[in-house]
């Protein structure tokens, strides 16, 4: 499987070559955007993990599916072990079928690793699982930027690793797709399956994010 790269709390880039246009600057737009952007953090009007929520609500992704394997895994040992095993094959008891020769891999986070993907040369995605990828997952700022400084992309969406932990980069291709498997949050135990579902959010299974703790 294709990992771009592990990154601890050095924060050292990792080289990568990337397309072409991936090496261009950022345009005028982008650019401003990401200045009123993290001016409007800085000050308190937003936080990022507000506007992250707002962009996911507006993106629509059909994440239900998704959010039921994930439940699944976290509430049953046997269906877990096959999804780290083969994707492909447990996601088969849902009628999800990958096209073609592709094949999902799914990816686990822990205390120690945390996985976030990314396609570097296009816009792969698990769409049977997770629907449409988002506008921001196929821009070229993120595709160039997640595989180079992973935690400061990170941060920008509100999600910040303890020290010591290693971020995995996952570059999804035609052959190959990856879902997150997130950590299930404390204060869960009680929780039925339909409950779980609902915590789990697509920008967590891209790896984005993490599941929060209920409120």
């Amino acid at each position: 499987m294709p990992t771009i790269g592990d990154h601890d709390h050095s924060h050292e880039d990792h080289e990568r070559t990337f397309q072409p246009d991936e090496e261009d600057s950022l345009g005028y737009y982008a650019i401003a955007e990401m200045a009123v952007r993290e001016l409007l953090i800085e000050r308190g009007i937003f936080t990022a993990d507000e506007f992250r929520r707002h962009l996911e609500v507006a993106d629509h992704g059909n994440q239900a599916l998704g959010a039921k394997v994930v439940a699944r895994a976290w509430t049953d040992p046997d269906f877990k072990a096959s999804l780290l095993r083969d994707g492909s094959v447990a996601v088969a008891e849902y009628d999800v079928e990958m096209l073609g020769h592709t094949r999902l891999y799914a990816v686990e986070n822990t205390h120690d690793v945390h996985n976030v993907i990314v396609c570097t040369l296009c816009s792969c995605y698990p769409k049977p699982l997770l629907g449409l990828p988002p506008d921001w997952y196929k821009s070229r700022n993120y595709r160039a930027r997640v595989a180079r400084e992973p935690r400061k992309v990170l941060a920008e969406f509100g999600t910040f690793l303890p020290e010591g932990v290693t971020v995995r980069v996952h570059d999804s291709n035609a052959d190959m797709r990856y879902l997150v498997l997130p950590m299930r949050p404390a204060g869960t135990e009680g929780y039925t399956v339909e409950q779980l579902e609902g915590l789990v959010t697509r920008d967590a299974m891209i790896g984005v994010t993490v599941v929060g703790a209920p409120v």
